[in-house]
């Protein structure tokens, strides 16, 4: 099989700043606590944005940055939990939106916060198919509307925001080598769907799902490696899904990864679920700090439960 690999990244963030101050104001919590525990500082909520217009802006950047116009573009998929509508879809919207080919699938795809993984690696099967070698990867959410202000525990971590990347498909390319996992667990990170009514919030057992994380992000990284064939002195940057600060440190200081080889935002994004991996690899690309011929390992954890990792490069 073909490989892809990542032409260009863009992401779209809210105006709305929501901080830790604000929040102390609605519910029994403060800076200090959220901080120390989550490393969350800020986050953005949606107010005249949309779920189309974050995701549209997003996919602009992304295209204009790797060059691709959109009748270049194979097959859209929208990593989400937040779609405006079931059906038609984000990623229908969004076709329509950028004036993409009609005769392409485009499609939504739910795995919560891994969903850009799993959306990359369901890319790259897609465009092995496709007469067109680029395709439009999104991961965007509008989490605040499924926030429960009576919670503390968890309205203070969900953000809204949406990373876009174009990717291309060209023989003799490495495969990104995905590794992805499930297991059916509605406890743990949930979010009820419609046969619940309105009320549709998320709930989540905190300390449940940081035991979880902090197992499986090394048991992904470990799998990657070794289909790789690779050490971690071979990776150029490593990118977590930024659910909590605390998480990342831990792997950091397991793998004795240098400062200079990851990133963190969550302080400004909060944990923006399918959305956090591709606005880290936007940033760093806007920031020079990765780019063309950049090897990266993106791991990725979320409700489902969900885990996933890949090794992409930078065309």
């Amino acid at each position: 099989m073909n490989g892809i690999k990542l032409k260009g990244m863009g992401r779209c963030v809210p105006e709305k700043i929501v901080t830790n101050q604000s929040l102390a104001e609605i519910v029994d919590t403060s800076d200090e606590w959220i901080t120390s525990r989550t490393g969350i500082q800020r986050r953005r909520h949606c107010t005249a944005e949309t779920h189309t217009s974050l995701c549209a802006d997003a996919a602009r950047a992304a295209l204009a940055r790797s060059g691709v116009t959109p009748d270049q573009i194979g097959a859209c998929i929208v990593a989400t939990v937040t779609s405006n509508t079931l059906v038609p879809s984000a990623a229908c919207l969004l076709q329509r939106e950028l004036g993409l080919p009609t005769d392409i699938p485009c499609f939504d795809l739910n795995a919560a916060c891994t969903g850009f993984l799993f959306a990359l690696h369901t890319m790259e099967c897609l465009l092995n198919a496709s007469p067109r070698k680029f395709g439009l990867v999104v991961g965007c959410e509008v989490l605040s509307r499924l926030i429960n202000w009576e919670d503390r525990s968890t309205c203070i971590l969900f953000g809204d925001g949406a990373g876009a990347a174009v990717v291309e498909c060209r023989a003799g390319w490495p495969s990104i080598g995905a590794v992805l996992g499930t297991r059916g667990d509605d406890e743990l990170l949930r979010v009820p769907g419609v046969e619940t009514g309105p009320r549709n919030f998320i709930s989540m057992e905190g300390t449940k799902v940081f035991k979880f994380a902090v197992e499986i992000v090394p048991w992904c990284m470990d799998w990657v490696l070794q289909k790789a064939g690779i050490t971690v002195d071979d990776v150029d940057f490593f990118v977590f899904h930024q659910a909590n600060a605390r998480i990342i440190d831990l792997v950091v200081r397991k793998y004795r990864i240098p400062p200079e080889k990851y990133y963190k935002n969550i302080a400004e994004y909060g944990n923006t679920s399918a959305a956090s991996i591709p606005l880290v690899l936007s940033e760093l690309q806007d920031l020079g700090r990765i780019g063309p011929g950049s090897r990266i390992l993106a791991v990725g954890f979320g409700g489902g439960l969900t885990w996933g990792g890949a090794l992409v490069e930078f065309a």
